[in-house]
């Protein structure tokens, strides 16, 4: 993490060592969850080894993967993290997980109290939001089966370890639909 942070050039080493004083490491089993739907996120976390996904149920009581969250990425149910409402998803481990966790309330003292601090949260929350708009542009734009091999480039070495339905679920297509797929690449 220390290194991902690294190539933005925004904080300086003593701001990483301040960091690494104030994470809190955290084990996921698989099936465990991280956050869950109707509780408030406090803490943001960075993913080191692992995959989550973040879901919701829908009308049907039906759970819709709506994010798959990868190694060295940053993850929180945002929108209950910004507003401090309770979340509207859960986020589960998909395998055994490795975090490492800031807590809310610190990681605002640091922005208070350090402008490179509050600049890469503005440029962390900046790629997030360029990364939502584009899997959003992905889902309206592209067939599945580009999506899925979009995916395929992206993570094929993870992407094995997802179980069918959540990989579908995240898709947007049946489990049969995502097994066509499968055989024909």
């Amino acid at each position: 993490m220390i290194e991902w942070l690294r190539t933005f050039n925004i904080l300086q080493e003593s701001d990483l060592q301040q960091l690494q004083t104030l994470l809190k490491p955290i084990k996921l089993l698989k099936g465990e969850h991280l956050e869950q739907e109707g509780k408030t996120s406090r803490q943001l976390c960075f993913l080191t080894n692992g995959i989550l996904r973040s879901y919701f149920t829908n009308d049907n009581g039906e759970p819709i993967t709506n994010c798959i969250i990868f190694e060295k990425h940053w993850i929180a149910a945002l929108t209950s993290f910004i507003t401090q409402q309770p979340a509207q998803e859960n986020i589960q481990a998909i395998v055994d997980c490795e975090l490492l966790a800031l807590d809310r309330n610190t990681l605002y003292t640091l922005y208070e109290e350090n402008i490179r601090w509050a600049n890469m949260g503005r440029v962390l929350i900046e790629k997030e939001f360029v990364e939502m708009e584009q899997r959003i542009l992905a889902f309206q734009k592209l067939p599945a089966k580009d999506r899925y091999e979009r995916l395929l480039q992206e993570q094929p070495r993870l992407v094995q370890q997802i179980p069918l339905q959540y990989l579908a679920s995240y898709l947007g297509i049946t489990p049969q639909h995502l097994s066509r797929l499968r055989r024909a690449s």
